[in-house]
């Protein structure tokens, strides 16, 4: 018999491999079409950092194995991040392609403010999962409340300095990679 953690994760484990499966089938998909595409490299690192979320939304799912009694509620509340993951991740890709060129820089500018918005549904979901789910700290709100304001506010802007599309990727894959080698040893799967 398994437990309800296990019962639980299984479904967050699946659609978290639906948007890792959107991320690799969508590179494979430039990879494949590389005389069409003209890459622009802050959209590859945005590729890059949503690829990142999800695993470290798989591994973090591990703390949860504590956590109980399950309820729906809380579980559908739970699902939302990797569901939002799931869409972000589909977003980052142009579909059906065309005969023609592929631009990247093209595409990233037409659809940054949807992919922003989700960015940011992403950091109001992990404040809401420090009050709802996870003990509170207050640290632990800096990262999401930085994630959520940059990223609402380029979502909402509708003409930004192109320094700014080029700033941003590299800031906040600083952020995660200084927030994993900071808390290195809470990055930690044990029993």
């Amino acid at each position: 018999m398994i437990s309800a953690f296990e019962y639980v994760t299984v479904f967050i484990s699946i659609i978290l491999g639906l948007g890792v499966t959107q991320i690799l089938t969508g590179i494979a998909d430039l990879i494949h079409q590389n005389r069409r595409v003209k890459i622009y490299w802050p959209h590859l690192i945005w590729v890059l950092l949503v690829l990142i979320l999800h695993v470290q939304e798989w591994w973090v799912t591990f703390e949860l194995r504590g956590y109980g009694p399950w309820r729906l509620p809380v579980f559908l509340f739970i699902i939302l991040y990797p569901v939002v993951l799931f869409v972000l991740a589909r977003l980052l890709f142009p579909f059906g392609f065309t005969d023609g060129e592929i631009d990247l820089k093209k595409f990233y500018f037409e659809n940054y403010r949807k992919i922003f918005l989700f960015g940011a549904i992403l950091g109001l979901l992990s404040i809401l999962d420090s009050f709802i789910v996870r003990p509170l700290m207050w640290v632990n709100l800096i990262g999401p409340t930085v994630v959520m304001t940059s990223l609402s506010w380029m979502a909402l802007s509708k003409k930004l300095n192109t320094w700014i599309h080029v700033v941003m990727p590299i800031f906040m894959l600083t952020m995660i990679t200084v927030t994993i080698i900071i808390e290195w040893n809470k990055w930690l799967v044990a029993n």
